[in-house]
């Protein structure tokens, strides 16, 4: 059976979608499965042998070139490769109009997606032939993109054991195994950068919870990350508050951050795509959640932890806030801090420290 994944970003949303490459390959052993995402995010899923072939798309690039020669026929071959390969099932688990053409250009008959409430955009709707109704348990992003796809078989993924990777290379992981080398333990990694206003923390609580760590773990390494230069300004911010056992990481490439998380013990952040990382190549985390729900986009598991805040207006879904200093404050570093001993208590226990 040959079967065509369409989820093209983001980071986030692309490591919740991972799971489905395990519940395929479990419902239907010796199963090829394709994957249809953008450029920018393709180091999430290259490597990984799950996935026979990824077909990557430029939107952005397209878009700034519309009308050029250069752009018709990149287009156009992407439409007759993907028309050649004679997909017998093809799960549009992005639902916006994009994804959408996406899966009509496959000439497949068998399309699956979203029913109408749960689309991005509604006109995708008008490309796919089997509409998928969600389930109350269905609560979760990863649920709701492996309910689409388990429509296809008939077996309900509730139950089964599903696992999800991303795969690194060599070199990433001699990088990672030395500096990991230097540090103390714990090894704590914070990672205080996020998209809308909304998400972000404090530097107050972000110093705190670092004395905090600092004060409970003696030993302990916390290690800052950044994705641009003012996530790097406030990392190094918060690192010379915290004191010598902090220190900001260098710039690193998808693969390189992918493998320095498999061997940190904690990652601490808000509702970013890093948090989502690490939750997918298995390593515990602590999150905070304002604006976005943690009951829904946050990971799962005994080894995570979501710290949701207390405000009444909390999972308000808006990008900015007059009351933004006061949800800042009501996320504490003790709060945090308790989910960081959880978890820590939780690995010496098991003996699983790394």
């Amino acid at each position: 059976m040959k079967v065509l994944i369409i989820k093209t970003s983001s980071l986030g949303d692309i490591i919740h979608a991972l799971p489905v490459l395990d519940y395929l390959h479990q419902v239907s052993p010796g199963i090829s499965i394709d994957w249809v995402v953008e450029e920018q995010f393709s180091d999430l899923l290259s490597g990984n042998p799950r996935i026979n072939r990824l077909h990557l798309i430029r939107t952005r690039a397209w878009r700034r070139k519309l009308l050029d020669s250069a752009t018709a026929r990149e287009i156009g071959a992407l439409r007759q490769l993907l028309r050649e390969q004679h997909y017998d099932l093809v799960f549009d688990i992005q639902g916006n109009f994009k994804s959408g053409i996406i899966a009509l250009a496959t000439g497949s008959r068998e399309r699956f997606g979203f029913n109408y409430p749960h689309l991005q955009e509604k006109p995708s709707g008008l490309f796919t032939r089997h509409k998928v109704d969600m389930r109350p348990e269905d609560d979760h992003a990863g649920g709701r993109y492996l309910r689409i796809v388990s429509a296809g078989f008939q077996r309900d993924y509730r139950g089964m054991e599903l696992t999800s990777d991303i795969f690194t290379g060599d070199a990433e992981n001699l990088a990672a195994d030395q500096l990991i080398s230097s540090c103390g333990k714990p090894v704590v990694l914070f990672h205080n950068g996020t998209t809308w206003q909304t998400k972000f923390w404090s530097v107050a609580g972000w110093t705190r919870l670092g004395a905090l760590i600092r004060d409970r773990y003696p030993d302990a390494t916390i290690l800052l990350s950044w994705g641009n230069e003012s996530e790097r300004t406030t990392a190094k911010e918060i690192a010379d508050a915290i004191g010598d056992q902090a220190r900001v990481l260098d710039k690193y490439p998808l693969k390189g951050i992918t493998a320095l998380l498999k061997r940190v013990d904690l990652v601490i952040g808000g509702d970013t795509g890093l948090i989502h990382l690490a939750a997918a190549v298995g390593t515990a985390t602590v999150s905070y959640y304002r604006a976005s729900d943690g009951s829904v986009s946050g990971p799962r598991g005994r080894e995570h932890v979501v710290v949701q805040s207390p405000l009444s207006c909390t999972r308000c879904q808006r990008t900015s806030c007059s009351r933004d200093d006061e949800c800042r404050g009501s996320i504490t570093p003790q709060a945090v801090f308790s989910g960081v001993e959880k978890i820590m208590t939780e690995k010496l226990r098991s003996g699983v420290e790394r």
